[in-house]
């Protein structure tokens, strides 16, 4: 006899008409999104530094979205932050103008060589529905190990209408969130370049 997978009931989204805020605790107010929050440090240290956070992530592997999400629980986290075992290509389209406050994207290119160009989570029509539910003055935020990517991601946003640069340019130095993935703690701690783009919704 197999056993049970305790990950057989990784949390989703519910069906029907979707408040993200009404998830986690603001009902009619937008959230911040994490696209791949993984093991979830970047989620965890976001929500202990910034009270007022409110955080839904999307995870498409069912194992760490079910054990971030009990995690989040546990830490005393969950009224304010959830982890879904959800494709954001598949999710974001359910969420409703306007819903999103800040979107982050933390090394979303494992696979960078180019035969993989196709697995890639941010393409052109994530940022149209990027462009649909962030809030005017919105923030999304990306940031990448691989110059190419960078490069790539820095043509495609600094070309749609919606998205400009945060700052006085598109590239940053530091990441402002008061949270760190731990792939960006490694590159820090290693010396290794960090490629960050911070853009705001015109």
């Amino acid at each position: 006899m197999s056993e049970p997978n305790r990950y057989e009931h990784a949390p989703r989204l519910p069906e029907g008409s979707l408040d993200p805020g009404a998830l986690v605790g603001g009902p009619g107010q937008p959230v911040e999104l994490e696209v791949g929050p993984g093991r979830g440090a970047f989620a965890f240290e976001r929500l202990a530094a910034v009270p007022s956070a409110r955080l839904i992530g999307f995870e498409i592997k069912r194992k760490w979205a079910t054990i971030v999400d009990e995690r989040l629980s546990q830490r005393g986290l969950g009224a304010r932050g959830r982890v879904f075992f959800e494709d954001a290509r598949i999710a974001l389209p359910r969420f409703p103008e306007n819903s999103v406050s800040i979107a982050y994207f933390h090394f979303p290119d494992p696979w960078w060589k180019k035969r993989h160009k196709k697995r890639l989570v941010l393409t052109p029509a994530l940022l149209e529905e990027l462009a649909r539910v962030i809030v005017s003055r919105g923030e999304l935020f990306v940031q990448t190990d691989v110059e190419e990517r960078a490069f790539e991601y820095e043509s495609m946003i600094g070309q749609h209408a919606e998205f400009r640069a945060a700052e006085r340019e598109a590239r940053v130095l530091q990441n402002p969130y008061q949270a760190m993935s731990p792939r960006e703690r490694r590159a820090v701690q290693d010396g290794l370049p960090i490629f960050r783009l911070r853009y705001a919704r015109v």
